[in-house]
């Protein structure tokens, strides 16, 4: 996947990134997460190639998609000694499954919002 890292992130990649991020997911999680879906099976430097997110952006961007159960991460050992093991991610639930989990919070934050100023109309109708 050398080669074609950078054209990893095409127009749906980039749509998938600017639209979760108007459901204020992190920037860098939002990235992370177009890729994968975007990709198959990708290695962190992968994702640093087609996203240009340093190493620790990745690994930090990565951790609260692993808390939700959303993606599988493995480490398999290089060729050679010396260095760290590659880290593989993949997603293992449909990108379907987690739009569903972003559209329940964006509902759940306009119910509150809607109480809220329900409350507040109520209290400006009681001349307090």
């Amino acid at each position: 996947m050398k080669s074609g890292d950078t054209d990893l992130l095409s127009g749906k990649g980039y749509e998938i990134i600017e639209l979760l991020q108007g459901l204020e997911v992190p920037r860098t999680e939002a990235i992370s997460i177009a890729c994968l879906v975007c990709g198959n099976e990708l290695t962190s430097q992968n994702i640093e190639q087609a996203s240009g997110l340093r190493q620790p952006e990745v690994s930090i961007a990565m951790r609260p998609l692993r808390e939700k159960g959303w993606i599988e991460e493995r480490s398999e050992k290089k060729n050679t000694d010396k260095g760290r093991p590659v880290k593989y991610y993949k997603l293992i639930v449909p990108f379907e499954e987690i739009v569903k989990t972003f559209e329940s919070k964006a509902l759940r934050k306009n119910m509150e919002m809607v109480e809220a100023l329900e409350q507040l109309k109520e209290l400006s109708g009681n001349g307090e």
